[in-house]
């Protein structure tokens, strides 16, 4: 952990420094983020969202699925988002030795938790870097409201493209083929 200009600047090598908990620890420009055990629906989404994308990867072999996964940028950048998919040919030279991902997914999720510090997470800050790095696809799940709102890469931008509702179908044109009632992401 270094400081410059009278911040704490933390990196992935920091992180192997902290004891264990069941906190989850990432960085985000150089920022400690923790996060404590999330509600049960909100773990309960996340499986759900992991399911219903795995489904569709195995019929389609395109990609993989996988939830919480770390996601290692670079030193100063070092997330776990809920659920990511991420192509076959990204698989294949996007994962370090460690088995974490060194490159964008074409696709992460992140399900909110409750509270305005989280939602700013999620929506300002790692939005930004997920556009930053490249991602092409950003889903916030929200199962308190069962709302779904979908960002697609336009320009070098994350841009909101739709709120979707428990009664709206989903589908993605990064997901060649996939289709599905948003209301499955909350059964």
């Amino acid at each position: 952990m270094s400081q410059a200009t009278n911040r704490v600047y933390w990196t992935t090598e920091d992180l192997k420094l902290l004891p264990e908990s069941s906190n989850r620890y990432e960085i985000i420009d150089g920022h400690l983020l923790m996060t404590r055990a999330p509600h049960w629906k909100h773990q309960k989404a996340i499986v759900k969202a992991s399911r219903i994308l795995d489904t569709w990867s195995e019929t389609s072999q395109l990609g993989e699925t996988v939830a919480t996964p770390g996601v290692i940028f670079d030193d100063a950048d070092n997330v776990i988002p809920d659920v990511i998919w991420i192509s076959n040919e990204r698989l294949a030279v996007g994962v370090d030795e460690e088995g974490h991902f060194t490159i964008a997914p074409e696709l992460i999720i992140e399900v909110l938790s409750p509270g305005t510090q989280n939602e700013r997470r999620d929506r300002e800050t790692k939005l930004k870097l997920y556009a930053e790095r490249g991602v092409q696809e950003y889903w916030i799940l929200d199962w308190r409201t069962q709302q779904l709102e979908v960002y697609r890469r336009q320009d070098a931008l994350l841009t909101l493209v739709a709120t979707l509702f428990a009664q709206d179908m989903l589908s993605s044109p990064l997901l060649i083929g996939f289709n599905c009632s948003v209301a499955e992401f909350f059964r």
